[in-house]
């Protein structure tokens, strides 16, 4: 959307108690004063998101494989997103989906940095997930599916992860 349009959802969606992270656009992360900001591998470098927003933001990175995920620990960033994890009909233009065998490389390879699996994960699934070794789950259509429904398919989830032994 255009950067007008982002920016006054943003303000709406920055309420007192809410941890906004913005996707992509760093200039609307400094702009609305959110936590962070989340980037692609096309987006700003984290480099240079870091030293506008400071010390204290939260950045996110999205990788696509076993490489750029072992690259991206060594980015000034807190976490660190890879996916797809399974097949999702969100994105039209996404890397080859990994798997569950993939996430366990990953988390193999990265150690104890900060994981967040995406790309596929509903309900039915999302506690393998966490099995394999991602810190926590980002899903779109697992809550979002049915628009009428997103607080119950929220909390739902959540009952599924609850109280999950690691």
């Amino acid at each position: 959307m255009p950067a007008r349009e982002f920016y006054d959802q943003a303000k709406i969606a920055f309420r007192p108690g809410v941890q906004l992270i913005i996707n992509d656009r760093v200039d609307v992360a400094l702009a609305v004063g959110a936590h962070g900001v989340h980037l692609g591998q096309d987006d700003m470098p984290p480099e240079a998101a870091r030293k506008l927003l400071g010390p204290d933001a939260i950045i996110g990175y999205s990788t696509h494989n076993i490489e750029q995920a072992i690259a991206a620990t060594k980015l000034p960033i807190d976490y660190l997103a890879l996916g797809p994890i399974f097949a999702t009909t969100t994105k039209t233009d996404t890397a080859p989906v990994l798997g569950l065998e993939g996430l366990r490389v990953v988390r193999q390879m990265i150690g104890s940095f900060p994981l967040v699996a995406i790309g596929g994960i509903t309900h039915a699934n999302a506690r393998e997930v966490i099995q394999a070794g991602a810190d926590s789950v980002a899903v779109i259509n697992a809550v979002l599916a049915d628009s009428g429904r997103i607080p119950e398919a929220t909390r739902s989830l959540l009952q599924a992860l609850q109280d999950f032994p690691r």
